[in-house]
């Protein structure tokens, strides 16, 4: 019997990931349901909370917030619309520009991203527990470097 082959080790690393994100993923959602959290939501709400001014009104635009979460303009309009309704974000207007809006992390926001962070850490543990720091940091390191690689473009051969 032969052994894989790189495209077959590369396939197999790809179906690993994708089983693993689908498993944190659910453990998250179940974690957040209790908070009314989605984990889009808590995705927004850190990107808020890492933007440049995230303590003052001047945060980021709609369309700033789109373009960080990779998601068209549209989804991410959704995903404000019910963090504004939970009281979690409010919308500002931009002093630059009369048709735009800022968004804003409530105090209730900035309690809700503690939450989240707390519910990551710990689904992280529970999956990620099992192997050693030492083997969590080479596959930190090497999803970086796949990471960086794919955002260059694609290598010629």
């Amino acid at each position: 019997m032969t052994s894989p082959g790189p495209a077959d080790t590369a396939a197999e690393l790809a179906d690993a990931l994708t089983r693993a994100m689908k498993r944190i993923r659910r453990r998250t959602m179940q974690r957040l349901e209790p908070y009314g959290l989605t984990p889009a939501q808590g995705r927004a709400l850190r990107t808020l909370a890492h933007a440049p001014g995230c303590e003052s009104a001047e945060t980021m635009r709609l369309s700033e917030l789109a373009e960080r979460l990779r998601i068209a303009p549209r989804s991410a309009t959704t995903v404000v619309d019910a963090l504004e309704e939970a009281g979690l974000v409010a919308r500002t207007p931009d002093p630059a520009d009369r048709r735009a809006v800022r968004l804003v992390l409530t105090e209730d926001g900035h309690g809700a991203l503690e939450r989240i962070s707390r519910v990551r850490h710990e689904v992280a543990q529970e999956y990620f527990g099992p192997i050693s720091p030492a083997e969590q940091d080479v596959l930190l390191r090497a999803l970086r470097r796949a990471e960086e690689a794919h955002e260059a473009g694609p290598t010629a051969p």
